[in-house]
């Protein structure tokens, strides 16, 4: 049968009641996850996949804007896990963040964590996703906040008639775990995924999928809010609705100026808010995403996957057609039309919606990200030349350590992690060149931290570089929103390049994609304490090392110091 969403009246009244509800005050909410293991078909063929409450996607958290969330998670899996709430800054309260030796130590198979989510300025859409090797493939779900009525503020766009979770992913036939070991063990790239879906379906141009397409029942002369997510383990997605064109409302739960775009470039870990108008004859159109993939001579998975958007035809004598049509999307490897729809994103920096962008940079960081190689140590990896495949910034390959980073920085443990993550790249060269010399290939290993003084304003310069594979990197900073203040192509000139930053409207987002052979610059106020990851949101990437860590330090007055640790935490 197929995956419907109709939106008749009582459900748009319900849809009115739950908005008023949700949005009447700030509430503690709680939820439970149970993490085990339950049969999926897809692909023509069945295997066990990681869950939360045996769904996939998992449960959508809907809560107000300043709501706190408690979530009792339960694993009933074989394998360890951890859950991080992706784009919510937790202020003070690092210790629910979730990325495993980050943050806290795995939950172990059949034990129970309690974790606290702090909501505070975030309004839009969010997600939530397992941070432990790549469980996250099948263990995610979305976050919808929305906004608070009680202190005078709603959506700065007209109501929409419903609002739609669109949630993107990949499935491999293989289990997740098989695909992760045989990476590790040849330390070549992985095997691509035989599937993207949208809300769990691969649709119809996949075997054995037309009749569970998801499909999204619509009345025609309406606005829907479709909150796009990008959940995808390994890759950027373009997405387009044949004969429909969308509104960009906003990104990484910050509100935008909107803007009418054919197709939208999301990359993982990414959050996009649209608004749809069903102006179109009522008929069905197909909805379509597939990759966007800059990396020359990297495999990917070049098939496309399609829900339905069926208008409600009532009484209506039309038949639908039997082939809808596709939506037009972009050439897979076409740079400037994925940086074209990210450089449209402005904030709505208006009186109900301010921005705050500091302007007075205390610390200026310059943070290169790299695809490297390391030697074999057995002598049995396929990646080039017989090495095995890295990732670095600032050409420290990311080591995780055995306790996490946030029990050793509270209890003043030793030999953990060191704090010596440089400032700058510490080897220059012609990052984007396109031939590069091969001793430059090999990063050093460590666990190093990059301390910041409370209240200091940061701006990152993120430089891509040619090394192996130059490509795009979804950069992705735990604990904060930063602003979107600057990108190009080629080498960041530190001279020039400053003087044609955004310190107007830029976007303020928790995921950047790095252009390919390109830098990207933000700036955020280091106002939350605690130990927060930065690191690349393709899996693969960051499991060679393209991570890295902040520590925040404590500030004056109990409202500037890190709360104290839960009861309790995960052993390690």
């Amino acid at each position: 049968m197929w995956s419907i969403v109709k939106v008749p009246v009582f459900q748009i009244l319900g849809f009115i009641l739950l908005s008023s509800f949700l949005c009447s005050q700030a509430l503690v909410r709680h939820y439970t996850f149970v993490v085990e293991d339950t049969p999926y078909t897809r692909l023509c063929s069945t295997k066990s996949i990681l869950t939360v409450n045996g769904q996939f996607p998992g449960p959508t958290l809907y809560v107000n804007k300043g709501d706190t969330i408690i979530v009792d998670v339960y694993n009933k899996a074989n394998y360890n896990i951890t859950i991080h709430w992706h784009g919510v800054k937790q202020p003070r309260n690092p210790w629910s963040d979730g990325p495993e030796y980050i943050t806290q130590c795995p939950i172990r198979s059949g034990e129970r964590f309690s974790q606290k989510i702090i909501l505070s300025d975030e309004e839009g859409t969010l997600w939530w996703h397992a941070h432990s090797d790549w469980s996250r493939a099948t263990v995610h779900g979305a976050v919808v906040i929305y906004p608070n009525h009680n202190k005078g503020s709603g959506y700065p766009f007209p109501k929409p008639h419903a609002d739609v979770p669109i949630i993107f992913s990949e499935w491999w036939k293989k289990d997740i775990v098989e695909v992760y070991n045989e990476f590790q063990r040849t330390g070549a790239d992985p095997n691509i995924s035989d599937a993207y879906t949208i809300n769990g379906q691969p649709g119809h141009l996949y075997p054995c999928s037309q009749s569970d397409t998801y499909k999204l029942t619509v009345d025609q002369g309406k606005i829907y809010l479709l909150r796009l997510i990008n959940v995808a383990v390994e890759d950027i997605l373009l997405f387009a609705i044949a004969n429909h064109q969308l509104t960009v409302v906003g990104t990484d739960s910050s509100y935008t100026k909107p803007f009418k775009t054919d197709y939208i470039t999301i990359s993982p870990g990414q959050t996009i808010d649209v608004l749809l108008e069903t102006n179109q004859p009522p008929s069905h159109y197909y909805m379509a995403a597939k990759v966007y993939s800059s990396a020359e001579g990297v495999d990917f998975d070049n098939t496309t996957t399609t829900a339905l958007l069926q208008y409600n035809i009532g009484n209506n004598s039309t038949t639908p057609p039997s082939n809808p049509p596709l939506p037009y999307l972009p050439f897979y490897n076409d740079t400037k039309a994925s940086v074209n729809f990210t450089g449209k994103l402005r904030s709505l920096a208006n009186e109900d919606h301010p921005i705050h962008v500091p302007v007075n940079i205390s610390s200026k960081l310059i943070f290169t990200v790299s695809v490297n190689t390391l030697p074999c140590a057995n002598d049995s990896c396929l990646g080039p030349n017989g090495s095995r495949l890295s990732a670095s910034m600032n050409n420290i390959s990311f080591s995780l350590p055995s306790t996490d980073i946030l029990k050793a920085y509270y209890n003043n443990i030793s030999g953990i992690y060191g704090n010596h993550f440089p400032s700058k790249p510490p080897l220059v060269f012609n990052f984007t060149a396109e031939n590069l010399p091969t001793y430059l290939n090999t990063p050093k290993k460590g666990t190093e931290v990059r301390v910041v003084e409370y209240n200091s304003t940061v701006e990152i310069v993120l430089q891509g570089t040619n090394l192996l594979a130059g490509t795009d990197h979804p950069m992705h900073l735990h604990g904060y929103s930063f602003y979107v203040v600057g990108w190009g192509f080629g080498n960041f000139d530190e001279e020039k390049d400053p003087l044609g930053y955004n310190l107007v409207d830029p976007p303020l987002q928790n995921t950047i994609a790095v252009p390919k052979n390109g830098w990207a610059a933000i700036r955020f106020k280091a106002n939350n304490p605690g130990v927060w990851f930065m690191h690349c949101h393709l899996d693969r990437h960051q499991t060679w090392g393209m991570d890295m860590a902040f520590i925040v330090k404590n500030g004056q007055g109990p409202d500037a110091q890190m709360l104290p640790p839960p009861s309790y935490m995960p052993p390690c």
